[in-house]
């Protein structure tokens, strides 16, 4: 099969397409054709070798975090899918591998793909929508008549999380560049800042929710946007708590250090008398599946930038990392 992998850490010229088997299936797992794949901040850094000290892949390492394809052929013991059914999933951070023309996917990772949007459309929302989810919903509990900040709204994350928000009755104000402030606006924000021409703490008061996506200072500025009791979720790896360190069984080391990093993050906390939660999204399926029903309802509706073929996957992660993308970037494989 063909397949974007890299022999080694580095930058983009590492990125390469080959050949390589078709990867064994065991028996709760799917073999799935990939129709297409979405490009994720994720797949960037794992490429540049920064998630090594979380993660511990082999090489060659074929990239690729979430997938919308067909079952090919099913383990044993799967009983919620058979052979052509279209499904899509986030995959389990230990076995990624979606920029290639077959994938292994954990059963209970997949979900039944939404009937009203293509598989590119698809493809774009498993990892980003999953990261939506789980931090609004599961770790902010974020409920009818609250606030909530959602930087960089136009982005992959940010245009799903603010469908998400304003579905669960929230007032929302996201961040913004002045060319997509129109549609901001239309996915559901209420307030949209432009944060090259206002600070955003200056807006947005008052939060139950502040979700963020830039670390360092931005997300200690987020803590004078949320209210006492309030949390502050943040999905940039440059940044994870000590809490969430110690969580992935990291050494005392290790730990040490990112306590250094991210002391002032915690101490704002602790002056605002708010939470500061760091997560890693993980797979799941049943997750997925409510998003099915939103997206087939329309309250959710992918958001798409450009779609490249595999062969110009190179392309495809350099126009995701140059930060002009408006949603999400795909790549078309069958």
């Amino acid at each position: 099969m063909k397949a974007a992998l890299i022999d080694r850490y580095g930058s983009n010229e590492r990125v390469r397409v080959g050949d390589l088997a078709v990867p064994p299936h065991g028996d709760a797992d799917l073999l799935v054709r990939v129709h297409a794949a979405s490009v994720n901040p994720v797949d960037i850094k794992t490429r540049d070798g920064k998630l090594k000290t979380l993660l511990k892949y082999r090489f060659p390492l074929v990239l690729g975090n979430d997938l919308a394809g067909v079952v090919s052929d099913v383990g044993a013991r799967v009983t919620r899918f058979k052979k052509g059914d279209a499904v899509y999933a986030r995959v389990d951070e230990n076995r990624i591998g979606t920029f290639a023309e077959f994938a292994v996917v954990r059963e209970g990772a997949a979900a039944v793909k939404p009937t009203n949007v293509t598989f590119e459309e698809a493809a774009s929302l498993p990892l980003v929508a999953l990261t939506a989810w789980q931090a609004l919903v599961e770790i902010g509990r974020l409920a009818a008549n609250q606030r909530v900040l959602i930087h960089a709204g136009s982005g992959g994350v940010g245009s799903v999380a603010i469908q998400l928000a304003r579905h669960r009755g929230a007032t929302v104000f996201t961040t913004v560049g002045k060319r997509n402030l129109e549609l901001v606006k239309r996915l559901g924000a209420n307030v949209a800042i432009d944060y090259r021409s206002e600070r955003f703490e200056d807006v947005a008061t008052d939060c139950d929710v502040v979700l963020d996506s830039a670390g360092g200072d931005t997300l200690v500025r987020c803590f004078e946007c949320v209210k006492p009791g309030g949390v502050v979720v943040s999905i940039n790896s440059n940044t994870p708590s000590p809490a969430f360190a110690r969580s992935w069984g990291l050494n005392p080391i290790l730990v040490l250090a990112i306590s250094v990093l991210s002391r002032k993050a915690t101490a704002a906390a602790r002056r605002h008398k708010a939470r500061y939660e760091y997560f890693f999204v993980r797979a799941d399926g049943e997750r997925l599946t409510e998003i099915t029903r939103l997206v087939e309802s329309g309250a959710i509706k992918p958001v798409v930038d450009k779609v490249f073929p595999l062969e110009q996957v190179r392309d495809a992660l350099a126009y995701s990392e140059s930060g002009r993308a408006t949603g999400k970037v795909v790549i078309k494989v069958a």
